[in-house]
């Protein structure tokens, strides 16, 4: 069975507006099918919980559903209106912004730069979010165009 590396960036968000939204939904569907590449987290510590936190979502409610209702994206978009403790345009822009604002610490961009062959940090936006993407389409390239 293959493994695939979510391809979905954090910096995407569906008709709700909640950027990262699609790319818990596409991580948790498939790690809940063991077919989450290795090394990636199907709920982690950073922009997963931070959106579950911000939503006021349970990690555990959203791991189950996912994993008993295997929901398209619209279906899982209804069930975070319906779960969802804070949904307002404030507390969503205010969750947006923290994940466009969110910088990696220097170990983790370097590391993700050198992996990439790059070695002018400055050529690089130091985002996480678009580090994260160069990190995706690097393990992408590893698991399957090498």
């Amino acid at each position: 069975m293959a493994k695939i590396v979510p391809l979905i960036s954090s910096g995407v968000a569906g008709p709700l507006g909640v950027l990262h939204l699609p790319r818990l939904w596409l991580k948790v569907s498939l790690e809940s099918r063991g077919k989450l590449a290795d090394g990636y987290p199907g709920i982690g510590k950073g922009y997963d919980m931070m959106v579950c936190n911000a939503l006021g979502l349970d990690p555990e409610a959203l791991k189950k559903f996912i994993t008993n209702s295997r929901p398209t994206y619209p279906q899982f978009e209804d069930w975070v209106k319906q779960n969802a403790k804070h949904l307002d345009k404030a507390t969503v822009q205010k969750l947006n912004l923290a994940i466009q604002g969110y910088i990696h610490d220097d170990a983790t961009r370097d590391g993700i730069l050198k992996a990439n062959g790059i070695a002018d940090a400055s050529a690089v936006c130091p985002d996480a979010v678009n580090l994260n993407n160069l990190d995706d389409w690097y393990e992408f390239h590893q698991a399957e165009l090498r």
